[in-house]
């Protein structure tokens, strides 16, 4: 299912870009010659009555437009008109822009989509604060509830991570307004120092010393994963964790901390198995955190308990209102991934941070499972993402071609073929490197 998610999204999301590049060039007076999605030979195509092939390929991971163009096939003299090469650089640089307009229109029509239907998060009621961290030093108190980050509301943790995550890398005071258990709200200042600019998957929560206010889970196994520790002690879905080497254990939360000190060290687990206690032997695997300590790991998963109607906040924008919350909710994600790119560049922001189609693939499968509200959010997300990275002054995006383009209008004339060959070249290299990075933090992360 995570497979078939990630080509989903992927083929979508393509498509959409590639259209855009059509819709554009039709009415610049380019002539296109195919519209596939898809790549391969095509199993199915049908030519419209302007010449254009629709094509629907064997292999589901995008699309393209070929456009008639004298730089890759002779063109007869009475279409010369409708060349790509043939048009204005304003033309051409419409054409190129309209891909990564359209992931952005995409993108906040789903917003919008989301704002008027309803979303609805988990209110951001602080649950414990780590002594001497950030958070504690500010005055931050368990069972406060978090209201605002710099006068913006956070009405729920989804909001309150949006608003942290800019801070990323950097010096900042950030103003928190907060909700007493009494109703009362007060004001604080965090102080944040070159914060969190160098982990692999940094956390704005914990890097306060903020956890959230945790739900009742009892230690019930809901899974157990194929190969794992808990599968070689014969754990069984519904087991319930009764005791850790004669200890009681409290709740889900009690029993990982066992697991998670015992990294190669046998235990003795008492179970409670269809109403009958039992005995196991559980030796727990071993895992390396970013920061090179050892924990143990156990290859279980809890069952997800039911979030209380209390703890939930729901809210609904009418269609004008909607709008405007989409627009800025566009425009905020674009200026973040520039913002993140740049802090990358700088070395504010780990490169571990990249990722690819295997991280992607897991996240399309997650927010799937999430339900469709999920699923869309992560939709227009990485619609953003993909029209960003193609906006990029990189040779081979369309953000390289655009700056071609840019300069034929200064100078006058196209750039000498020589430099636009070193220039692709140098974009390729660029973009091999970007690619195999990515692909190194993926399979690290596996």
């Amino acid at each position: 299912m995570t497979l078939l998610y990630f080509i989903i999204a992927i083929s979508l999301l393509v498509v959409i870009h590639e259209f855009g590049h059509f819709w554009v060039a039709r009415r610049c007076g380019v002539q296109v010659l195919r519209f596939s999605v898809g790549f391969g030979k095509p199993f199915w195509s049908f030519t419209d009555k302007l010449g254009t092939e629709y094509a629907i390929a064997p292999i589901p991971l995008g699309g393209y437009v070929k456009m008639l163009d004298e730089r890759e096939a002779p063109v007869p003299e009475h279409l010369l008109d409708q060349a790509f090469n043939r048009k204005s650089p304003w033309a051409r640089i419409a054409i190129a822009s309209a891909g990564p307009v359209a992931n952005f229109i995409f993108a906040l029509l789903a917003y919008w989509l989301l704002f008027v239907s309803g979303t609805s998060g988990v209110v951001p009621v602080v649950g414990t604060v780590a002594d001497d961290s950030v958070a504690a030093v500010a005055g931050v108190r368990s069972g406060d509830e978090i209201v605002a980050i710099n006068d913006h509301d956070t009405t729920t943790w989804q909001e309150v991570s949006w608003q942290l995550v800019g801070f990323l890398g950097e010096d900042a005071d950030i103003r928190m307004t907060l909700k007493g258990a009494d109703g009362t709200q007060r004001s604080t200042q965090l102080q944040l120092q070159d914060w969190l600019a160098h982990q692999e998957v940094p956390d704005p929560l914990s890097g306060l010393g903020i956890e959230p206010r945790r739900l009742d889970v009892p230690a019930v196994v809901g899974e157990v994963q194929p190969g794992g520790a808990a599968a070689a002690a014969g754990l069984q879905a519904g087991d319930r964790v009764v005791a850790v080497n004669g200890t009681d254990i409290a709740d889900w939360y009690d029993w990982v901390e066992h697991v998670r000190a015992a990294a190669g060290v046998e235990q003795l687990l008492t179970l409670e198995r269809d109403g009958e206690w039992i005995n196991v032997v559980l030796t727990p695997g071993s895992k390396t955190l970013d920061d090179g300590s050892v924990i143990g790991y156990v290859g279980a998963g809890v069952v997800a308990p039911e979030i209380p109607e209390g703890w939930l906040r729901t809210s609904h924008a009418g269609i004008f209102q909607g709008l405007w919350l989409s627009v800025n909710k566009t425009t905020d994600l674009i200026v973040f991934t520039l913002d993140s790119l740049w802090k990358m560049l700088l070395g504010d922001v780990s490169v571990k941070n990249l990722s690819g189609p295997i991280t992607i693939a897991k996240v399309a499968g997650a927010s799937a499972s999430g339900g469709l509200e999920a699923f869309i959010g992560f939709l227009a997300l990485l619609s953003i993402s993909l029209g960003v990275l193609n906006l990029l002054p990189v040779p081979m995006l369309d953000g390289g071609h655009i700056l071609f383009y840019l300069v034929e209008v200064v100078r006058g004339r196209p750039l000498p073929e020589r430099v636009q060959i070193i220039a692709v070249q140098l974009g390729l290299f660029l973009l091999l490197s970007l690619m195999l990075v990515a692909f190194y933090n993926d399979i690290s992360r596996l």
